[in-house]
């Protein structure tokens, strides 16, 4: 697979996430923990980084957290979901992300599931 750093551009820090959020950081970290939100932690960074594509006017992606839960279920870490999320598909087609940011999470869902199998 694609290095993240080469799918996945720009990058938001969890202080950065939080202002785009208008919430506080502490609160971004929940949401990565309940898998409402993606972050990882890339080469040379110093913490967990939030794809900025996952926000879009002021919320997270509509989607995005049910998506995250299917991929953790089918045994994908937060990497493995970012490069899966990131990763052009040419049965949406596109990147399930911008699937998700055009309120297509059915579509997405699906694919997501069928990766258990």
């Amino acid at each position: 697979m694609s290095a993240l750093e080469d799918l996945i551009d720009p990058w938001l820090t969890l202080d950065e996430a939080a202002a785009v959020l208008r919430t506080t950081p502490s609160r971004v970290r929940q949401w990565v923990r309940e898998r409402e939100l993606i972050a990882v932690r890339t080469p040379g960074a110093t913490g967990p980084r939030v794809p900025a594509e996952c926000l879009v006017d002021g919320a997270i992606v509509k989607g995005l957290g049910g998506t995250l839960t299917l991929l953790a279920d089918s045994g994908y870490d937060e990497l493995e979901a970012a490069r899966w999320m990131f990763t052009p598909d040419d049965s949406l087609p596109g990147r399930p992300i911008d699937a998700l940011r055009d309120n297509r999470p059915a579509e997405v869902r699906r694919r997501a599931q069928a990766l258990a199998f």
